[in-house]
């Protein structure tokens, strides 16, 4: 099993004070973290991949993390989303080995998290780009936090590589109101409501 080779990681936070009306109470913080690894799967077809899972579980730690401290403590998150760019020479089973420790990363960080983890991936060129799918972290449908962000790096992924992406936000959609589940009115049971 080969270890994970790590070129490059980027993150970023996004500060968003009004959407073109009022300003909201609080300054709404999204934050994205983008690792790119070499595929240890490029370039042909490998029938057991899952065992990769487990190796890519640090990397999903550490940047939880990171986002958290990021974004003021996990306190502050209410959002997440996670995603992968595969490059040209994988395919897309490759980024689906993600999600295992990408979501559970997030959520093992973050208190009342009984949300899935909501998820995208697509081979692509160099400088490919991904909107990632954000929901609210205790309830699914609460849908003044269904949101993306658009990540990518313009030298990644090369071929061999997979760029792994998690995010994090602070809140709603700024001047959200279409109704739906509110924050307030959460139950936490079963992850939807």
């Amino acid at each position: 099993m080969p270890d994970i080779l790590l070129r490059k990681t980027a993150f970023s936070v996004e500060e968003i004070f009004h959407e073109g009306g009022p300003a909201p109470d609080r300054v709404l913080k999204r934050a994205a973290g983008i690792a790119v690894i070499e595929n240890p799967f490029a370039g042909r077809y490998e029938p057991d991949i899952q065992w990769f899972m487990d190796d890519l579980k640090p990397l999903g730690l550490s940047m939880a993390q990171r986002l958290v401290d990021l974004l003021g403590g996990a306190a502050q998150v209410e959002g997440y989303g996670k995603g992968a760019l595969v490059g040209e020479a994988g395919e897309l089973e490759h980024g689906a080995l993600w999600h295992v420790p990408g979501g559970y990363a997030m959520r093992e960080l973050l208190d009342n998290s009984n949300a899935i983890v909501p998820s995208t991936k697509k081979v692509v060129g160099v400088g490919g780009r991904l909107d990632v799918p954000i929901t609210h972290i205790n309830a699914s449908y609460v849908r003044s936090h269904f949101d993306a962000m658009e990540v990518g790096l313009s030298d990644a992924p090369k071929a061999g590589e997979m760029a792994l992406v998690l995010v994090m936000t602070t809140g709603p959609r700024i001047h959200a109101r279409v109704g739906g589940l509110a924050v307030a009115d959460i139950e936490g049971k079963d992850g939807l409501r």
